[in-house]
């Protein structure tokens, strides 16, 4: 069965469904996931981990991405396609997943949450496979602007490695690293806004002044929010050299740098002022016009 059959059997589900997920949808049909036909990899694995028991999958092949729409009454029409992170090699599928969606639909946002291709890919950079992911799902979910609740703008959201590729795709320029299906090939891949949050791999390793060299920020790229704590040694100047890019460039940028907080705590899994992280998000997206006021 072609994907987009399977889009047009979601948009055919009643409105009192649309509270629930979505079964999953593969992004790729059966045996053409780009650059997999040599790859072997063990059976994809979830497991509960620590205090929180956060959900962690590995030994993603399988790409695809789970619909949650958001009620009707109330619906803004803005989608998010939500990035775990798991520094590219496992996904912190709930956590910085379904959780997130979740609170996605209370502020009237529908939202997608994006399972990538993980661990990283012998012999790639650590991002190609994922971005490829994600350039493919962006196309599919504006493809589904005849769904009721989805016309409106995409955006996407990122945690640690999700955050790297969450402004991967926010600075892209457009090109794909694969050849497109025809009925995506004219649907952009670009989302209209991103919010990074701990964003992971900004930072150039040989010029600790610069980005990483793939993350080229120029004067068309979208508007970010970006969040991060002082205390995540590891990753918090990437975030604000990220800012400067976006300021020297004038383009729209919002950065939230906690004086307390460390990194992967998702939604909400600390007790620090960080965790109000998601009041700012969703009051820049009042402001910038992607959600109404209530």
């Amino acid at each position: 069965m072609r994907i987009v059959t399977l889009f047009f059997i979601v948009m055919s589900i009643t409105q009192s469904a649309f509270s629930e997920p979505s079964e999953f949808i593969p992004l790729w049909p059966a045996g053409q996931v780009p650059g997999e036909a040599d790859v072997s990899l063990p059976d994809e694995a979830v497991e509960l981990k620590g205090d929180y028991r956060i959900e962690i999958m590995s030994n993603v092949s399988v790409p695809g991405i789970t619909l949650y729409p958001a009620p009707e009454q109330g619906n803004s029409g803005t989608t998010v396609l939500v990035c775990p992170g798991g520094g590219y090699n496992i996904l912190a599928y709930s956590h910085e997943g379904t959780e997130v969606c979740e609170w996605l639909n209370s502020i009237g946002v529908n939202a997608v949450l994006l399972k990538y291709r993980v661990p990283r890919r012998s012999g790639l950079e650590k991002h190609d496979a994922p971005l490829q992911d994600v350039h493919r799902a962006i196309s599919m979910i504006r493809s589904l602007s005849g769904w009721k609740g989805m016309a409106g703008k995409v955006g996407v959201l990122g945690f640690s490695a999700g955050g790297h590729l969450s402004a991967m795709a926010v600075t892209s320029d457009g090109a794909r690293t694969y050849t497109e299906a025809d009925e995506y090939k004219k649907v952009s891949c670009v989302p209209d806004f991103g919010i990074l949050v701990y964003p992971a791999y900004l930072q150039d390793e040989k010029s600790p002044n610069e980005l990483s060299p793939e993350v080229k920020v120029t004067g068309d790229t979208p508007p970010v929010f970006i969040v991060v704590a002082h205390g995540d040694r590891k990753w918090v100047e990437g975030a604000a050299i990220l800012y400067l890019a976006m300021r020297r460039n004038n383009r729209d940028a919002e950065l939230h740098i906690f004086g307390k907080g460390g990194h992967g705590f998702g939604l909400k899994n600390t007790n620090e002022e960080i965790r109000s992280w998601s009041s700012l998000a969703g009051n820049w997206m009042q402001a910038m016009g992607y959600i109404s006021a209530e």
